[in-house]
């Protein structure tokens, strides 16, 4: 089995709640909305990392990180980008994660699971904080949202 840590709009802010929770992950996505390059550092030391960058992450260290990534893990063909309102149709993956508004979705349709782990960084309104992961086994692919400070 596969485990993949995912976290999307840290704004900066990596909380102990989210480091706990993707300890142990094969592979970390974080679909952006970074904040700083610190945050993809500690996230590199807990597993393999993809980034993609984000409207909000700007700067040298920000310009570095492409908007899209394509990845495969498990055998599985996974496509990264940060505003899901900016996918590309002819992109072909069995998983698309996105990040941007700030909420948890998991959502298949025509055979593509989509995933939103939400917001891991600062609250925004009545939003959770969130993250989620993806496991793999033999192509099967879940996805489980896990919201941070509930327990």
């Amino acid at each position: 089995m596969v485990r993949i840590g995912l976290i999307s709009d840290t704004h900066g802010l990596l909380r102990p709640e989210a480091i706990e929770f993707l300890r142990g992950a094969q592979h970390i996505v974080h679909a952006g909305d970074i904040g700083a390059p610190e945050i993809l550092a500690e996230l590199k030391k807990l597993a393999p990392l993809t980034a993609v960058r984000g409207n909000n992450d700007r700067g040298r260290w920000a310009r570095a990180l492409p908007t899209t990534a394509s990845i495969e893990l498990g055998g599985i063909a996974i496509h990264v980008l940060h505003d899901f309102a900016e996918l590309d149709a002819r992109i072909k993956a069995r998983v698309v994660i996105s990040g941007h508004s700030h909420k948890p979705l998991i959502k298949e349709n025509a055979g593509v699971l989509y995933v939103n782990p939400g917001s891991a960084g600062p609250r925004r309104f009545t939003l959770p904080v969130a993250v989620a992961e993806l496991t793999i086994f033999r192509k099967a692919v879940r996805a489980r949202i896990e919201e941070l400070g509930r327990k």
